[in-house]
């Protein structure tokens, strides 16, 4: 749909005002098409373009989660969900390496926090594509992540993965699963004089909101340490039986899949994740 046709259904449908719309396509959408719209009231909003099964995965997370402020709200959904409608946050996606135990204290106190167990689910991970059990989305996304690392790491690092997926612990935290962002990294968060005051872009999933958190703190390189994990984990009110143990072991497992999405994507962050991996590998080992 071009988007002055969306435009012009949005005037027609009073979600945006007609006084002197401008427009301009935004970067940094990797699969989406976006546009920020803007009127002589200073009033922004974007609007995304993406297969329909994506965006109304993104559409009820928005929707869901309509009070957590950390999130631009939802303001339209398009017919067939061909496209979406949200508010413009103000800021930047320029992730500065200083404050990382800051960030991720913010994220959990004004958006993990606030997840909620999904009524009447289907299954559990991706929220398009749900498989029958936590366990077994870990398990897919280890062996994809494998097609990737087999020539990276040890060939005892596969194996030493998987036991720790399979254990029965991976299973034991709730029975019902929360709604995540699912893609809950510094990537997708917007900063404003260095503070976070932004989360866009879920990619949904069903699961554990610890998830969320390690996926933001592996989301880059800098600080991957206990004292920093354990600080951000402190602030969780959904903690399960999460002793300190199992919390390692979750970071080891999205450590593993951060070092996949870091050779794809950023491999000059290889050498550092690297030894990130050697560090908790010995932690899991020494504990």
């Amino acid at each position: 749909m071009d988007i002055q046709e969306i435009i012009k259904e949005l005037v027609n449908k009073k979600i945006i005002h007609s006084n002197t719309i401008e427009y301009k396509q935004l970067n940094g959408g990797t699969i989406s098409n976006l546009y920020l719209l803007g009127n002589s009231d200073n009033a922004k909003y974007v609007v995304k373009l993406n297969e329909p099964q994506v965006l109304e995965s993104e559409a009820y997370f928005l929707d869901f989660y309509k009070d957590v402020n950390l999130l631009p709200k939802l303001l339209y959904v398009g017919q067939s969900y061909n496209y979406i409608v949200y508010s413009f946050i103000s800021g930047s996606t320029n992730y500065v390496r200083k404050n990382k135990k800051e960030i991720l204290k913010v994220l959990v106190q004004r958006l993990i926090n606030n997840y909620k167990t999904v009524p009447h689910s289907v299954g559990w991970g991706w929220a398009n594509e749900p498989t029958d059990s936590w366990q077994g989305f870990l398990l897919n996304r280890v062996i994809e992540a494998n097609k990737i690392l087999d020539s990276h790491l040890e060939k005892d690092d596969l194996n030493f993965v998987l036991e720790l997926v399979k254990s029965p612990n991976r299973n034991s935290f709730n029975r019902e699963p929360f709604l995540l962002h699912g893609d809950c990294g510094v990537h997708n968060f917007i900063f404003n004089e260095g503070q976070l005051c932004g989360v866009i872009d879920p990619t949904p999933v069903f699961g554990e909101p610890l998830y969320d958190l390690i996926y933001a703190f592996c989301s880059s390189p800098d600080d991957l340490t206990k004292e920093t994990i354990n600080s951000a984990a402190s602030h969780l009110i959904i903690k399960g039986n999460k002793s300190e143990q199992l919390l390692y072991e979750e970071v080891l497992i999205g450590l593993y899949l951060r070092l996949a999405t870091c050779i794809r994507h950023h491999p000059n962050d290889l050498e550092d994740y690297l030894k990130a991996w050697n560090y908790w590998k010995n932690i899991i080992k020494d504990t």
